[in-house]
């Protein structure tokens, strides 16, 4: 079980940009092919920008053609939530961290195998940890 992290909205706010706050904290979404992490090719985790847990590994990221990171499998079924979205007259599964309740996405049931799915995430929630390779230590 994850243990949950509660902070203030006004504590939100001191700790992200307006723009993660728009995204993970009131569900927006940035416009697509916009995103800083949507050509991130190297080896590395994409952490949660709210609280820095881990959520998905560069090699099960996929460029879907939607415009935002695609992922095919978070790090840990636990560190993820889904919920149902009916905002925007269409029904879809909103994808949440489990530690904090930040908004990261969408999942949907079209990605490419092994799974099947593509979680379609924001780059503003998201931060990137590169792998450290043997030259860096």
């Amino acid at each position: 079980m994850v243990e949950k992290i509660k902070k203030t909205d006004k504590e939100w706010r001191e700790q992200l940009t307006p723009e993660q706050y728009r995204i993970t904290r009131e569900k927006g979404t940035e416009p697509a092919f916009t995103g800083k992490l949507l050509h991130e090719e190297r080896e590395g985790t994409f952490k949660c920008v709210c609280c820095g847990q881990p959520l998905f590994k560069s090699e099960d990221k996929f460029d879907s053609g939607s415009g935002w990171p695609s992922f095919i499998r978070p790090v840990d079924e636990e560190n993820v939530d889904a919920e149902s979205d009916t905002t925007h007259g269409m029904i879809r599964t909103e994808v949440l961290c489990s530690r904090c309740e930040a908004h990261l996405g969408h999942v949907f049931e079209d990605g490419p195998e092994p799974t099947g799915m593509r979680y379609c995430i924001d780059s503003e929630a998201l931060e990137f940890e590169p792998e450290k390779s043997d030259k860096e230590e």
